[in-house]
């Protein structure tokens, strides 16, 4: 944390850089060019971060500056911090120290660790090889921070440093003076102290790895693999040598680690002249010959501004599958989200298919006709973050659902939270349910789903009997409480998992992950399966206490736990949250909700209490639906209003600009859509419900000739009420669309005004669909 005068300098050289771009951006027009990938990196400054925030990391975004392609394997970013420790990200705007350049797989915006990483750091003078002795001092003036590149100048040793990244290499120009003796540190940051490096000065290379061990579930044991590396420089070294520690070894050529949390690493050296060298990395998770095929795939013949050409390409691509029309500081916002939405799930798979077996690395496996992903932020990503990705990129969302499918035939159990190629049972629910789902009924074929349907089944019927695999994260935890109470009375600790205890959370997100496979049962004829999948789905309605009408702790008896405060911050059997936020956690069946919590009226003035009141918290994933909720109750305006104001209190492009952890896309996917007008409020259904646009016109471009257009008429900061509504030109009053309706292209237009429409989208039948709709 930093003082609000400090803060103050940062954001002033922060909004210069930002108006720099801003100009720039208005010339070119690109996507790429507005995007600001330092958003995210400082604390959050608004007033419900601070409000709901308790552990000091929550007031993060715990983004980085990620230079790479969309779900590249491997991404580059520059160093403030050396540790592979939890929590700690790579970056953070208040740093004024550089340390070097990382080759990365920190899970954007997370509380995790990284891993199997590998830091390059350029010096000149003195060859000082300690991450914290060798850094240099850097001004945020000096730095260009895009998604294809990075740059900036290191006061200390008056370097210019680049980097630009493909899928699985990089390529790093380093710019020296004359006169000095100039260096290139490389550095494997083992956690445990593991890695290894080899110089091969007669063919300009070094070589090296790091093992990467688990988190949460079988925490610090071997993940079974190492992240790889191989470097190429285009200088000849005139000396060179490996370090442990602060002792350096000339012309030493290896060096291995011993695991006991030792740094270690090499050096070369390329005189006094002066001048550019060049160093182009190719990164694996399978082995050195992997890294080395990965980089000759993706850089044979390039130069560093053709990677960087190429990698601007596919983000212009990419983001440009969303046009919007509006204010340059709007657009900003906008594709910087979108930008941060494709950052994970990870590519695993090397160029010619290969890929460590999940949860455990060996033997190696080889991805037909698919690409390999791992690092799914599963509870996070599964509300909007992985629906933008069916939305924007079906082929590579199947991939994704595939690469699930082929864990589980791995591994034995469908996964819950697979990150570090491994099992983890590190939150809540099972929610690779509602993303396979989502995936099968907006029409993504390219996976198994078959195969993929028996493991999701297992994870729903099945207690894990096998102590020691369900230990390791196999299994829905306390799935034998759920079947036997239909939901997890408060005796049950959960003590076999990461979260422990947060029954009624499990209980209402288990509903929800029942009900999403009760989608894919129907979907594929397994019609025994669907009768008590959809029961199943209704279980929420046991931890709704009909007396407060708030979700509530629940004993083996049927009785509530008392004392009961639905608005605490945080209570044991809620979910980094409170009871009063969980409760509208049911986005299968929120009709039924609305006579569960005590009719119609009770609903809205709950929902209206939660806002009006300072209770909604949304730096945290459970509470991303409810602002959309009022369409389901004939109160379409007040869901337009919430939404504008929660865009405009929660989210700014200044480094604080997210109001919690990014967690790996999904805050940014909520301001992604909600932009737009839109939100996917319940995942496995091929529903999205309307908000309120921000800009003048959307136009979602799925094909060169199909495309799907929302004009918002009149729209401004005081004009954000619909007022009437056509779609392809005839009237149109539901708050909701399908995804074919959006996916066959067409257009909707909005008449915007200052007013509510309070006669607008309030029929029953305009409501957006609930499992118990009559």
């Amino acid at each position: 944390m930093y003082s609000n005068s400090r803060f103050l300098k940062l954001s002033v050289g922060f909004l210069t850089g930002f108006m720099m771009i801003v100009h720039f951006s208005i010339a070119q027009k690109l996507p790429i060019q507005y995007v600001e990938t330092r958003i995210g990196t400082a604390p959050a400054a608004t007033e419900s971060a601070k409000m709901h925030s308790e552990a000091g990391s929550e007031l993060k975004g715990q983004t980085m500056p990620a230079v790479g392609t969309p779900y590249g394997m491997t991404q580059w970013t520059p160093q403030t911090r050396s540790t592979e420790t939890k929590c700690i990200a790579p970056y953070y705007y208040a740093d004024t120290l550089f340390q070097g350049f990382r080759g990365t797989h920190w899970l954007n915006g997370s509380c995790v660790q990284d891993y199997g990483t590998l830091t390059v750091m350029p010096l000149s003078g003195e060859l000082i090889v300690n991450p914290e002795k060798r850094a240099s001092k850097f001004r945020h003036e000096t730095e260009i921070a895009t998604p294809a590149y990075y740059s900036v100048t290191l006061d200390d040793y008056q370097i210019n440093a680049e980097v630009t990244s493909m899928a699985r290499s990089a390529i790093l120009r380093f710019t020296y003076q004359a006169g000095k003796e100039n260096f290139i540190v490389i550095e494997p940051n083992s956690d445990e102290g593991e890695g290894f490096v080899e110089v091969f000065p007669e063919r300009g290379e070094i070589v090296g790895y790091n093992p990467v061990h688990r988190i949460y579930q079988g925490s610090g044991q071997s993940a079974g693999f190492s992240g790889y590396f191989v470097l190429k420089f285009d200088t000849p070294f005139t000396q060179y040598g490996v370090w442990e520690s602060d002792t350096i070894v000339p012309m030493g050529r290896t060096r291995a680690g011993k695991g006991k949390l030792e740094k270690l690493g090499a050096y070369v050296g390329f005189g006094i002249k002066g001048g550019a060298v060049v160093v182009q990395i190719g990164t694996s998770f399978t082995s050195l010959e992997g890294a080395r095929a990965n980089l000759k795939k993706e850089q044979a013949g390039k130069s560093f501004d053709a990677v960087r050409l190429s990698t601007e390409n596919q983000w212009n691509e990419a983001l440009g599958k969303i046009k919007v029309t509006g204010s340059e500081n709007d657009k900003m916002l906008f594709y910087s989200a979108l930008y941060r939405t494709k950052l994970s799930p990870r590519l695993y798979s090397d160029a010619d298919g290969q890929y460590p077996s999940f949860a455990g690395g060996t033997p190696l496996q080889k991805s037909e006709g698919f690409d390999y992903y791992c690092d799914y932020s599963m509870w996070d990503t599964f509300r909007a973050s992985m629906p933008l990705n069916v939305l924007l990129e079906p082929k590579k969302s199947g991939d994704m659902m595939q690469s699930l499918v082929k864990k589980a035939e791995q591994g034995g159990w469908m996964p819950i939270f697979p990150c570090w190629n491994s099992y983890t049972a590190a939150m809540v629910g099972d929610h690779v349910m509602s993303v396979m789902a989502d995936a099968y009924v907006k029409n993504v074929r390219n996976f198994d789903v078959k195969s993929g349907y028996q493991y999701l089944r297992k994870n729903a019927f099945d207690p894990n009997a096998d102590i020691k695999s369900y230990e390791a994260g196999k299994g829905r935890r306390a799935l034998s409480s759920y079947l036997k109470y239909n939901y997890i009375p408060l005796e049950d600790s959960v003590w076999q998992a990461f979260h422990k205890r947060e029954q009624v959370s499990r209980t209402l997100e288990y509903a929800y992950d029942d009900f999403c496979l009760f989608v894919l049962a129907e979907e594929l004829g397994h019609n025994e399966d669907a009768a008590v999948l959809r029961k199943r789905s209704l279980n929420y309605q046991h931890v709704i206490d009909p007396q407060t009408g708030y979700a509530r702790g629940r004993y083996e008896n049927g009785s509530w736990i008392r004392p009961f405060d639905p608005f605490e911050k945080r209570s044991s059997f809620i979910t980094e949250g409170s009871p009063a936020q969980y409760t509208w956690f049911v986005p299968q069946d929120i009709a039924g909700l609305k006579k569960a919590v005590g009719g119609e009226k009770a609903f809205i003035n709950k929902l209206d209490t939660l806002f009006q009141q300072g209770y909604y918290w949304h730096g945290n994933e459970p509470n991303h639906q409810i602002s959309y909720l009022y369409n389901y109750v004939g109160q379409p305006w007040k869901t337009q209003n919430q939404v504008r104001k929660i865009i405009r209190e929660e989210y700014d492009v200044t480094p604080g600009g997210l109001s919690g952890n990014e967690d790996g896309g999904q805050m940014s996917a909520w301001l992604a859509f909600s932009m737009a007008g839109l939100y996917p409020v319940t995942p496995g259904t091929p529903y999205y419900v309307l908000g309120t646009p921000l800009f003048e016109e959307v136009s979602f471009q799925f094909s060169k000739n199909k495309k799907f257009k929302i004009k918002a008429n009149g729209v401004s900061e005081q004009a954000k009420y619909i007022q009437s509504a056509k779609l392809n030109g005839k009237t149109f009053t539901k708050t909701y669309l399908s995804h074919q309706e959006i996916t066959d292209g067409g257009e909707l237009i909005l008449e915007m005004g200052t007013k509510p429409n309070e006669k607008w989208g309030i029929a029953t039948t305009d409501a957006p669909p609930s499992l118990t709709k009559q």
